[in-house]
């Protein structure tokens, strides 16, 4: 394999682009596409394909993307192991796979002990889907995997699930959604849930682990809100969600975090709408020092 045809894969990736990571490379398009091109030919698989007006990595890009983000980590550490003379192989990592669809700022808190101490290693951190993130624990690639849902049983990974905690659902809306539909945030507050029914509403995906909770929690309260739109990604929701375009549903736990860091307003909260988050390792009984800061931390202050 060409490895520069892989930095240069990596690169647009990183980049966003084939423009930007032209620019960073100092070529032209054209030639880089070339290049990107070659390399899918010889790995006998698409590694990108178009995503409105960008490009984004296919499952197997995914997979390319997560050795080359080892592979060009380590060359970066190896020359600076050799400017400083100090050698940062030897310090052990962390290796944990995040589920796509586990909001990211609950990832963040999750995570937050691996970096709280020196001694958990360095935390090298990848996203996807939960099939091939078991896939890479089952062969020790991964040492833990966060999910919104447990070990499915229909999958023959030898792994163990542990229940990090569970959050009720809140509701979050912008002033200007409010307005615009002509409520003001004490009356929409006042007539929570029924409120939801006259405002456009942002879905997770049917790929979510939230999205039948919600479905049933909406049939049981007699309510239809306008779909506006429908997500993957959480973040990418609350970004729709604070340009005022839908309500959108967020972990209660976190819900003062997200009214600051998105501008909105929480509407109410669903005390029987539930999200729960898990730990799966392969181990049935906790050792690793990392796993268990994860999980005592979690429990204790998200959850506790």
């Amino acid at each position: 394999m060409n490895y520069k045809h892989l930095h240069y894969f990596w690169t647009v990736l990183r980049t966003g682009s084939i423009a930007r990571a032209s620019e960073q490379l100092h070529l032209t398009p054209q030639t880089l596409s070339g290049q990107i091109k070659q390399l899918e030919e010889r790995l006998g698989k698409p590694l990108l394909r178009k995503a409105g007006r960008g490009l984004e990595a296919t499952e197997a890009g995914r997979m390319v993307q997560r050795y080359a983000d080892e592979i060009f980590t380590l060359g970066s550490a190896m020359q600076e192991a050799l400017q400083t003379g100090r050698d940062g192989l030897s310090q052990s990592s962390f290796r944990v796979g995040v589920v796509d669809s586990v909001p990211k700022s609950v990832a963040c808190h999750v995570l937050e002990p691996c970096l709280a101490s020196p001694a958990h290693g360095r935390l090298i951190c990848h996203e996807g889907k939960l099939t091939a993130l078991l896939a890479e624990l089952a062969v020790h690639r991964l040492d833990l995997v966060v999910s919104d849902v447990p070990l499915p049983a229909s999958l023959s990974v030898k792994a163990f699930t542990h229940l990090l905690g569970r959050t009720q659902v809140s509701f979050f809306a912008s002033e200007a959604l409010l307005a615009s539909a002509g409520w003001t945030a004490r009356r929409a507050r006042a007539r929570f849930p029924d409120c939801l029914a006259e405002l456009a509403f942002l879905m997770p995906s049917t790929e979510t682990a939230l999205r039948p909770r919600l479905d049933a929690w909406l049939r049981d309260n007699a309510l239809a809100p306008p779909v506006a739109a429908e997500f993957d990604d959480g973040a990418l929701t609350k970004a729709f969600g604070r340009q005022g375009l839908g309500v959108f549903a967020g972990p209660a736990v976190l819900a003062g975090e997200i009214e600051a860091q998105y501008q909105v307003l929480r509407l109410g909260t669903a005390p029987t709408l539930v999200e729960e988050f898990y730990a799966i390792s392969i181990e049935r009984r906790i050792t690793h020092p990392a796993v268990a800061a994860i999980t005592t931390a979690a429990r204790r202050e998200l959850y506790g």
